[in-house]
């Protein structure tokens, strides 16, 4: 009987297993679904405070350069026209990653806390239920701030609950917005978020590959609850929105990958 060689055996199965690595790569790549075409709103339904769903009010989100923008150019004052960019399918469990960073000036008329200020909202609420002048759907908002001044720390992928509780450590916060611990990012550069949904028994924020959050078992209530005939419901899924609120921000790669 003929014998192979042991350096052969180990070459052979080193090519195999790095194979088999780049077929799981690209079966993990293809799991990954864009959310946005990059050349239109198509699938995205926007409601700004004020204004009817799908009124896109003075074109405040655009699409230029495969980039989502919210945009003030046709506006004199912001006028509270809090304003949500919604994807039409809610999801449950998932992965959901973009990339995005501040621009130029806040417009006229915005709150000083919303200057580089802007938010992902998931477990949103069907944006057909919400009121006319709502400011905020209810949902969980991971909330995206850009630094204002140097050496002055201001972190971002922090968390809102606007409608909304969560639980950590065992206990129930009813704090409105709490912290992350990610580094402060000045400028117009490009920042990666990520978050991880596991339904309502597990959130996670990341940034830039870190993980600087995480908190689980959301529920309805409290502070700008519109659903008050569901107060203390679980948030087990929702709806996916883009937040426009006075300051202008652009997203891009807008990807989610459902989890088993």
């Amino acid at each position: 009987m003929k014998i192979i060689p042991l350096s052969i055996i180990i070459i052979f199965l080193s090519i195999s297993l790095i194979n088999c690595k780049k077929e799981q790569v690209s079966s993990d790549q293809k799991k990954w679904v864009s959310l946005f075409n990059g050349v239109d709103l198509d699938n995205w339904n926007v409601k700004i405070k004020g204004h009817p769903l799908g009124v896109n009010y003075k074109n405040t989100f655009t699409v230029r350069d495969s980039v989502i923008k919210v945009d003030y150019s046709e506006y004199e004052t912001f006028d509270n026209s809090f304003g949500h960019l919604f994807y039409e399918t809610p999801f449950a469990n998932y992965r959901l990653k973009l990339a995005y960073r501040f621009l130029g000036e806040q417009v006229k008329g915005g709150e000083d806390w919303a200057t580089r200020n802007s938010g992902v909202m998931i477990h949103c609420q069907d944006p057909e239920t919400m009121e006319l002048d709502q400011n905020f759907p209810v949902c969980v908002e991971v909330q995206l701030l850009g630094g204002l001044e140097q050496d002055v720390p201001r972190s971002t992928a922090n968390l809102c609950t606007p409608g909304s509780h969560v639980h950590m450590n065992n206990e129930l916060v009813t704090t409105h917005c709490i912290d992350s611990n990610s580094k402060t990012f000045y400028g117009d550069e490009w920042v990666n978020l990520e978050i991880e949904v596991r339904n309502d028994s597990l959130i996670s924020h990341y940034i830039n590959g870190e993980k600087v959050l995480e908190y689980d078992h959301p529920i309805i209530g409290g502070e700008y609850n519109s659903l008050t005939e569901l107060e203390g419901k679980e948030l087990k899924q929702g709806y996916i929105s883009l937040q426009s609120e006075s300051h202008p921000v652009e997203f891009k790669n807008i990807m989610v990958l459902q989890l088993d």
